[in-house]
């Protein structure tokens, strides 16, 4: 399916009409587990995204699949608690729709997160992991189609779609709360099964040093439209044939749970000192 400028324009007057005078800055993508941030905004507008026009609901565990708008960390914000993903059935386009919305209704930064597989021999599971790149090799590209010139051009740069500037942010804020914070790049799976040990030895020798089935569609779209993007992994379990381990969809949200105080602290930090950036 290719959306038209008209239908992002369609949700994004919807949630203007919800949210009366209240312009979100900031855009946050929660991934598994971690959408309990979204708990912590304050005068909250919540929109579930099944009542937003051409918006798709969020299935995948953890995920409560709604919009919170709000003030967090002194940031007025808009909260994305769960995710799409391309294996619950959706195109890229379909993944990536609300980042283009959120841009409609003014947000000029996006915060994305996720739970992944440590790749790299140094993490250990629950670490914090800076995303300082990505690589994204398999199916199409959220972009595919008629390019909406209203969003951005036809062949985008992604030299940058991780901004330096708010990796510097979250560094100095990482220091200043003693959290030990890897940095390193995330490769994007497709999923929903777990990648193979011999997948995760290609994507050792690649470059990669986490591996995941979310966020590069959204920051993908987000370099299109011009957003500024941070990006920071939970580190959940080490990937297949790392250690002697059955991977399981339980392990991911206990992990989230127990790194919950470490996790919003750095992104409260961030958000906190944003402007500074």
């Amino acid at each position: 399916m290719h959306f038209t400028f008209a239908q992002y324009q369609e949700s994004a007057q919807f949630l203007k009409h919800r949210l009366g005078n209240f312009q979100p800055k900031v855009a946050m993508v929660l991934g598994s587990g971690l959408g309990y941030l979204g708990d912590l905004v304050e005068h909250a507008i919540v929109v579930p995204y099944g009542e937003i026009p051409h918006f798709k609901h969020s299935t995948a565990p953890g995920h409560k699949g709604q919009l919170v708008f709000g003030t967090l960390a002194g940031q007025p914000v808009a909260v994305m608690q769960g995710r799409m993903h391309h294996y619950e059935g959706y195109s890229y386009e379909e993944v990536a729709y609300a980042v283009r919305v959120l841009r409609l209704l003014g947000c000029q930064t996006l915060f994305v997160t996720n739970a992944a597989g440590g790749v790299n021999y140094s993490f250990h599971a629950g670490d914090l992991m800076l995303i300082t790149d990505q690589i994204k090799i398999f199916l199409e590209s959220p972009l595919r189609g008629e390019n909406l010139p209203e969003f951005g051009p036809r062949f985008p740069d992604s030299s940058y779609l991780y901004t330096p500037k708010l990796q510097a942010l979250a560094k100095q804020q990482a220091r200043a709360l003693d959290i030990d914070l890897k940095t390193g790049v995330y490769m994007y799976f497709p999923g929903p099964q777990y990648e193979t040990p011999a997948e995760i030895r290609m994507a050792r020798i690649l470059g990669a040093d986490a591996v995941g089935m979310s966020t590069a569609p959204e920051v993908i779209t987000a370099g299109h439209c011009g957003m500024n993007v941070l990006g920071i992994t939970l580190v959940s379990n080490m990937a297949a044939g790392v250690l002697p381990q059955k991977l399981t969809e339980q392990e991911v949200l206990d992990a989230a749970e127990a790194a919950k105080e470490k996790f919003s602290g750095l992104l409260l930090a961030c958000l906190a000192h944003l402007d500074e950036a």
